[in-house]
This record gives C-alpha cells, structure tokens and sequence, in this order.
C-alpha cells in the first residue's frame, strides 16, 4: 500500500479519467456532475491544460466554480440509449515541495471546517481521543500530528469492507477500512478538538487509483501578529504529510462534497458504472487526442 515514489518537481504529470455508464433501457434528462479536474493553482501544484471528450451520446457542458474554489463540470443530455463515457485528462505540476497551501484569512474561521457532518460525527470514542490528544499537544500543528498518527493506529487498511457512505465511526467500530475511511476518521477527531479541517481527494504517484487524505487550516504565527493562514496536508493512511507527490484535485468537509462522478437521470434502471484512472510523467506537448 505504502507509495515511495516521488514527483520530479521540474515535470508535468497527466491524469487521465474514464467513467462509463451503462444502462439497460433508455434514460431521459440525464444531468451529471464531475469533479476530476485540479484547480488552476493549489499551493505549489498548477495545472496547464485540461479536456473532457464525451461519446455516446450528445450533451450540454459548463464549467464553473463551487464555494470551495474547485472545478466542477456539469453536464446535461437529454436521452441516453445505451451508455456514456466521459474521458477528462489534466497536465499538472509542482513548483517547490508540497503539501502547504497558503488561504485567505477567512478560512480559518470557515464554520464548515469545524462543524460535524453526517459522515465524519465523532463518538464517544473520538471524543475522548481528540481531548487527550489536545492536552499532549503543544500547538495546533503538534496536535494534527498526533492525531494523524492516532488515526493510522486505530484502523487497519482493508479494501472492500466499507463504501463512500460509510460514516467515520461505522469504520472505526469494524477497525478498518480505506483512504477515504481515514480521512473521515481524522477529520472527526480533529474537528471535535476544536481543529479545521478539510477533506481532499486527489491522486497519489505510484498508486492505482483515487487516494484521500485531510488538510488542517492554521496560522503560521497565532496571536496579534498571526501569520498567513494555511492548509496543511496530512495523510493518515500512511501517517506522514503529503509532499509533492500527492495533486490535489478538489477539498470540500467530507468526501460527498467531491465526489468525482455524481448525478441523477428518469428511467427504470441503475447505470453500471466502470471506470479507469491514471497518473503518469507526461511527454513533452503531451496532450490527448480526442476520442
């Protein structure tokens, strides 16, 4: 599980992402969200170019913003027959280390960093966690530590035991779970300790496929004379801070605030989804052709 591969901070990246639905009958008005597109800048991470081919049926596409500053693309099609696929594509690069984004002083005191939702709820467990851990700790940084560290202990990696709705403490009960399922789990102790905290979901080089991990929001100097505010990247998976091999692509409270594929259409059965994604050193002027 444990990725040692780093990124070469002098080269671009491409990620590339297929989702295919499939449907058994004909669906009408179709309307999809997908969140697989890195912002422009974040930190030291900066994309360069970015795609979305479509095939399989005719559609309608925007672009725009949500109120975390992620890129979201909507999509509508009025009658899908069969299936669906979307292949977006990004170049992405670092510029100097990771895993610390400078924000505007208001986030800090963003009440959505701080406040429970329905899949990151401490318990009792949690509680007790975060208030024993916030009297070892010496600072708020000290204290994200601990707590990264805490989360990676409590839980043993296990794929296929929990899914995107498993709660925080359904996976700290069975005492396993996923990156997501750590995350969840150390955004709960770190927000019931009266820490910031946002969820991230991005890729990691030499791992497979998505990875999620948590950014804590602190100053770097508290006090009248306080620092910039920043996010500063955890992953509890692995128990370290992310570097510069970890691209972000959106950051939200909890991971159904990004999910990367997401909508609603009217018909009479479920889409089979398959999907594929990819993170490789691209060429120089790589760029993917249509498809």
């Amino acid at each position: 599980m444990v990725a040692e591969l780093t990124a070469n901070p002098e080269s671009l990246y491409l990620l590339e992402q297929r989702f295919r639905y499939t449907y058994e009958n004909l669906v009408l008005r179709l309307r999809h969200r997908l969140m697989v597109v890195p912002p422009a800048v974040h930190g030291g991470q900066y994309r360069t170019g970015h795609g979305l081919n479509v095939s399989g049926a005719l559609v309608s596409v925007s672009e725009t913003s949500d109120s975390f500053g992620n890129h979201v693309i909507e999509l509508g099609a009025p009658a899908v027959t069969e299936w669906i696929e979307f292949h977006a594509w990004a170049l992405v690069g670092h510029r100097g280390p990771g895993g610390v984004t400078v924000l505007t002083p208001g986030f800090v005191d963003d009440g959505r960093l701080l406040a429970p939702t329905p899949l990151t709820e401490a318990d009792d467990e949690m509680a007790d966690a975060a208030g024993h851990l916030a009297g070892l700790s010496s600072g708020p940084l000290d204290l994200a530590e601990r707590i990264c560290a805490w989360t990676r202990q409590a839980m043993t990696y296990k794929y296929g035991t929990t899914g995107v709705h498993t709660t925080a403490a359904t996976a700290l009960a069975g005492r396993e779970g996923v990156c997501q399922d750590f995350a969840h789990l150390m955004l709960a102790v770190s927000r019931a300790a009266g820490l910031p905290a946002r969820y991230v979901s991005g890729h990691l080089i030499g791992e497979g496929g998505s990875h999620a991990w948590v950014e804590v929001i602190v100053s770097d100097r508290p006090g009248e004379n306080a620092g910039p505010t920043v996010a500063v990247a955890f992953d509890p998976t692995h128990d370290r801070r992310a570097h510069e091999g970890y691209f972000t692509v959106a950051v939200g409270r909890d991971y159904a605030d990004v999910a990367p594929t997401s909508g609603t259409f009217a018909g009479t059965g479920p889409g089979v989804l398959s999907s594929s994604k990819q993170l490789s050193l691209a060429d120089q002027g790589q760029q993917p052709a249509a498809s």
